[in-house]
């Protein structure tokens, strides 16, 4: 009886320092506070479900170790000095999308998005399963920045623009004034267009006293909030420059390095939780806005001509070559993936509903 006694004793003290190992590792962790400027204002739908919801859900799922304070856009630092701010410990975290970063790195584009493709499933598929992470560090590491960089947030396709008048064949892109994102942008700028990258407070006003024809921005729901449909009556489709939208969480490196691998790995799995309750949250919300701007507000919502996709698509395929020249980066990015998607395109033609009826 006694020796039973000792075994039950044993097994429980066992027991219980197995339930009380996690508590013992998080008092031996460092507190850390990461001060997070973002580059988009805070209450845009899908900025609210991935930065916002990661700060709202760190500090209790790192165990009262890991906090987030988020600011807005120029509370704490510039939208464009974002990286330089956190690579250089001024701020130890950043909200940001690596086309901020064109100025300083060519090419650094493709990892927010990508005219013609890949959709969300491919691009996620690229992504964390190919090389696409790897090659994303690998960037901010040959540039010389000290960062270390997590996906946050994936949002659905933009429509194509917002039109003052009707878009209906390829002669219509020569001379059109028209505000652009990315390397949609070099694409335009490559087929006539004349292109500006306006902030997006700058955007209605341009429109309305006519400095500029016509605007992309981001998807029907936040483009609703912009006011567009109020000028430019014509809003074309598909988002041929961003099928789907990566952004990024920066960490300062040091501050990254410092945490213990549970505080990263919770850091990088509420990250990936995040990016996928944006994607389902901005896929939601798209029809409706959709729907009020045609039905309320006299919009006409229609497609890009089948030959303005061509002359589109001819033209990214000059501006990729080109930037392949220039960027090492990004000619081994584009290269990566390329052969990913010559690799996935059996599956991506016959995998889905949609793709197998344009092919009967």
């Amino acid at each position: 009886m006694k020796k039973s006694f000792q075994i039950l004793f044993i097994a429980a003290v066992l027991f219980l320092s197995i339930l009380s190992a996690p508590l013992i590792a998080a008092e031996k962790e460092k507190s850390i506070l990461l001060k997070t400027p973002a580059c988009f204002p805070l209450g845009l739908p899908g900025v609210n479900t991935s930065l916002t919801w990661v700060g709202d859900n760190l500090e209790q799922m790192s165990g009262n170790t890991l906090k987030m304070k988020v600011y807005e856009p120029g509370k704490l630092v510039a939208p464009l000095q974002v990286l330089g701010s956190v690579s250089k410990g001024a701020v130890n975290a950043g909200f940001s999308i690596s086309g901020y970063w064109e100025g300083m790195i060519p090419g650094s584009s493709i990892f927010s998005s990508i005219p013609f493709g890949p959709e969300a499933p491919e691009f996620l598929a690229w992504m964390y399963s190919g090389n696409g992470r790897t090659l994303y560090q690998k960037m901010y590491d040959d540039a010389g920045f000290n960062v270390h960089v997590i996906p946050l947030g994936l949002f659905c396709p933009e429509s194509a623009g917002w039109f003052v008048k009707p878009m209906n064949k390829t002669e219509d892109l020569k001379g059109l004034n028209i505000r652009f994102y990315g390397l949609g942008g070099k694409v335009l700028q490559k087929a006539g267009a004349s292109v500006s990258l306006i902030p997006g407070g700058e955007i209605f006003p341009s429109l309305e006293k006519g400095v500029i024809d016509a605007t992309e921005f981001s998807m029907p729901a936040i483009d609703a909030m912009m006011g567009f449909h109020k000028i430019a009556k014509y809003n074309y489709y598909p988002g041929w420059h961003q099928q789907a939208t990566f952004f990024e969480l920066l960490i300062n490196k040091d501050t990254w390095n410092d945490m213990s691998p549970r505080q990263q790995n919770t850091l990088e799995i509420l990250c990936r939780a995040a990016t996928l309750n944006t994607l389902a949250f901005t896929e939601s919300i798209q029809a409706k806005a959709m729907s009020v701007s045609k039905e309320k507000h006299g919009v006409t919502i229609d497609f890009l001509s089948q030959e303005i996709l061509a002359t589109l698509e001819s033209a990214w395929a000059e501006v990729a070559t080109d930037l392949s020249g220039k960027s090492p980066m990004f000619k081994e990015a584009w290269e990566d993936l390329s052969a990913f998607r010559k690799e996935y395109k059996i599956w991506g033609d016959h995998g889905f509903l949609s793709r197998a009826k344009k092919s009967e």
